[in-house]
């Protein structure tokens, strides 16, 4: 596996250009050399002004034009949505051709890049459609919590059909495999249950009886030191005081809120279960401070570090 790490430069309007280069500035020459950014020159060049940090670039893009560059900061458009799309695209191309290692993410904006015409609800929807992937699982990952969940971006109804126990189990087995692939020998996994207090013993609904203790049972079958289902609302909590490495969470919201509480602004997005490896940043495109050099790096950095952590086999 190549040990260089590809950042996608994100929406060129957003602050995914003044994270990336304030990354890049920060690196030691050593780790630079070993950093590609997939964006727009011209672009990079005006966030670099922006924040005024002096550093060459040249060797450390790769160079995607689209018409207008650089465009104004902070407005919505297709061009950069479809911008945005392209140095995905080239990114996992050359992840595929193991050119590099594992691929970065800045931040996208899912209007614009529907209004350019590609219609993804995000990172994960396209890099499972641009490599050909029949699952992919997002685990945000923080030093003293970590959570994969069983669906994202649907509706809580949609999301409630969707906790199969055949997907419930394939989400612990991913999640299983990640941890060990990072230095986790034994992973300890809860599983939270979907209904409050997982139902009640029916009171409250049947799914957490039907469908996830099932999953939860095969995978201590399998020898995965899975537990639950636990209830949601004591779960994280004892995750976060060191009971467990990993929580699966049925839906978005359940696994986002408890992150995003405790570690807002350095939770990691991994992609689990693509045929390459990515990390992004948990935030959005920011219009509002955009090309303001103000934009905060340490999600970015936290992303990065993450990334050469799986490039190293878990060793970084």
């Amino acid at each position: 596996m190549s040990d260089i790490i590809g950042i996608t430069m994100g929406d060129p309007a957003g602050v995914g250009p003044e994270i990336s280069v304030k990354a890049l500035a920060d690196m030691p020459p050593e780790d630079r050399a070993r950093t590609l950014i997939y964006g727009n020159l011209a672009t990079l060049e005006a966030a670099k002004a922006a924040v005024g940090i002096d550093l060459d670039l040249a060797d450390r893009v790769v160079n995607i034009d689209y018409e207008g560059a650089p465009l104004p900061w902070g407005q919505l458009s297709p061009v950069a949505g479809d911008a945005a799309f392209r140095f995905i695209q080239r990114a996992v191309r050359d992840a595929q051709a193991g050119r590099i290692g594992c691929i970065v993410t800045a931040p996208i904006n899912k209007e614009a890049l529907n209004a350019a015409g590609h219609h993804y609800d995000g990172h994960t929807g396209m890099l499972r459609s641009l490599t050909g992937a029949k699952a992919a699982y997002m685990l945000l990952a923080s030093d003293r919590l970590k959570v994969i969940h069983v669906s994202t971006h649907v509706s809580l109804k949609e999301a409630i059909a969707r906790a199969t126990t055949e997907r419930v189990l394939a989400t612990i087995r991913a999640g299983d495999a990640h941890l060990k692939r990072i230095g986790i020998a034994v992973p300890r996994i809860a599983v939270a249950g979907i209904n409050p207090h997982c139902g009640e013993n029916g009171l409250f609904g049947t799914e957490d009886d039907d469908q996830i203790a099932p999953a939860v049972a095969t995978a201590r079958a399998e020898g995965i030191d899975a537990s639950g289902p636990i209830s949601a609302d004591t779960v994280f909590h004892r995750a976060h005081s060191g009971a467990f490495d990993l929580v699966v969470a049925q839906y978005h919201d359940q696994g986002h809120i408890p992150i995003k509480l405790v570690a807002f602004d350095t939770a990691v997005n991994v992609s689990v279960e693509l045929p390459i490896d990515r990390t992004s940043v948990d935030h959005g495109t920011a219009f509002d401070i955009a090309g303001k050099g103000i934009a905060d790096h340490g999600n970015m950095n936290s992303a990065i570090a993450y990334a050469r952590k799986l490039v190293s086999g878990g060793k970084k």
